[in-house]
């Protein structure tokens, strides 16, 4: 099976400019194809995923990718998806996001790797971009492109009547601009991205071929797009209640992120699997048994977030994550590190406190745990009430230092699923 025919497998071809001809061309020989990643946070989301594993698809097929930081097409803003104009970031801030972005990038798909011959390299359009003068572009590039071409495109046709300015109207000349670069100095015969790009792709394809026509020669590219990840209730993927899962452990803990793939529906596991990890054809199809023949166990769930945190952040991560897992599935909260106790807990209510001893019922009330003394004591004396996994029915219980892990905090469950961190200052 040949690196075409394995995406389509797994379901990553959502469109593509000649098929057959882009096959036969990565069979004849190595390819250098881009994917770009506009600098819009400090850090790429899981959402972020799908084109990364792609490069590493490639590369593992024998191609040479380039992972392409927009530093100068982020400082415009990609309409595309979108129902409003962005607002612009600063210099300095698109210039600090682009360096974490290039740094996570690089983390991820291992550009330390100086052995092999398809090393992924990363490029910044800002180095041509932000040196191109406005004769430059208009003449060069912008005579290429006739307004109603330019106003066929989804992206554009789209914002049409809610209104769109020149600035992010000029996006997609900025982009093919990109293509046309790496193709010169690259090579790059091939772009890859989401769905929303491929108004933004062909329109790198028709630069290229134009200005090649324009010196009597001809052009093989091809643009390729990877489909829009939907969970199986229709929902985007990537957020959990309504937040970003994010690459950086820093915005989302590791804990976190593997929670994140250990919960995932048993009507997306499989797919989640065949698009994000480089598991065999017989492992995926041991693993679809298991979803089918003994969906409770989760054996999916589980090798997908191990594969994922394994891959993003690294082993240790992985166990850490696990640990936390474990230690909350059991109750067993006191064989947590500190660190580990905020990443467990880390949206769950808190209450500051001094570090002095507290009566129970006091602190449930104070911390809102309970609505009243009189709930508190209901609660204790009900067995709903636990100090780091341990049950409490002792009304007269003094919470002292010997409760507090790492000396930072104690943890209170009420009832079965309801935490409540305890932060002593």
């Amino acid at each position: 099976m040949n690196i075409l025919q394995d995406l389509e497998n797994r379901g990553l071809v959502n469109q593509v400019t000649d098929r057959d001809g882009l096959e036969k061309h990565l069979e004849n020989k190595q390819v250098t194809l881009y994917c770009g990643f506009d600098p819009t946070a400090d850090s790429l989301h899981i959402g972020h995923l799908v084109p990364l594993t792609m490069l590493r698809r490639f590369q593992r097929a024998g191609h040479k990718p380039i992972a392409l930081v927009g530093g100068g097409t982020g400082m415009i803003g990609d309409p595309s998806g979108r129902s409003s104009e962005r607002s612009l970031n600063t210099e300095e801030v698109v210039f600090g996001f682009t360096e974490s972005i290039q740094k996570q990038i690089a983390k991820i798909v291992d550009m330390d790797d100086t052995s092999s011959d398809n090393q992924v390299i990363s490029r910044n359009n800002h180095d041509w971009l932000g040196q191109m003068t406005i004769i430059d572009f208009l003449r060069g590039a912008g005579k290429h492109f006739g307004i109603n071409y330019m106003l066929s495109k989804d992206s554009v046709a789209a914002r049409l009547a809610q209104g769109i300015t020149f600035t992010e109207f000029s996006y997609m000349i900025l982009q093919s601009l990109d293509f046309l670069r790496l193709y010169e100095e690259e090579n790059c015969t091939l772009q890859i991205g989401g769905s929303d790009q491929w108004g933004n792709i062909t329109a790198g394809l028709e630069l290229i071929r134009r200005s090649r026509e324009n010196q009597g020669e001809t052009a093989e590219v091809f643009g390729l797009t990877v489909p829009l990840i939907t969970t199986a209730d229709g929902t985007k993927f990537g957020k959990t209640a309504g937040n970003a899962i994010w690459l950086d452990a820093e915005k989302t803990s590791p804990y976190e992120f593997y929670q994140f793939w250990i919960n995932a529906d048993d009507r997306d596991v499989i797919r989640f699997i065949k698009y994000f990890t480089f598991l065999s054809n017989e492992e995926v199809a041991e693993l679809e048994k298991e979803v089918e023949t003994q969906p409770e166990k989760r054996v999916a769930q589980r090798r997908l977030a191990e594969e994922m945190t394994r891959s993003i952040h690294d082993e240790a991560a992985l166990e850490q994550a696990q640990r936390i897992s474990a230690a909350l599935f059991s109750g067993d909260i006191k064989q947590l590190k500190v660190d580990e106790v905020e990443q467990a807990f880390k949206d769950v209510p808190n209450h500051n406190t001094v570090k002095e001893p507290a009566g129970l019922i006091d602190l449930l009330v104070n911390a809102s745990i309970s609505s009243s003394k009189r709930q508190a004591r209901e609660d204790v004396k009900n067995g709903a009430i636990y100090i780091n996994g341990e049950r409490l029915q002792d009304l007269d219980y003094v919470v002292d230092e010997e409760d507090r892990l790492g000396d930072a905090f104690t943890v209170i469950r009420r009832g079965k699923k309801k935490y409540f961190l305890i932060r002593f200052q």
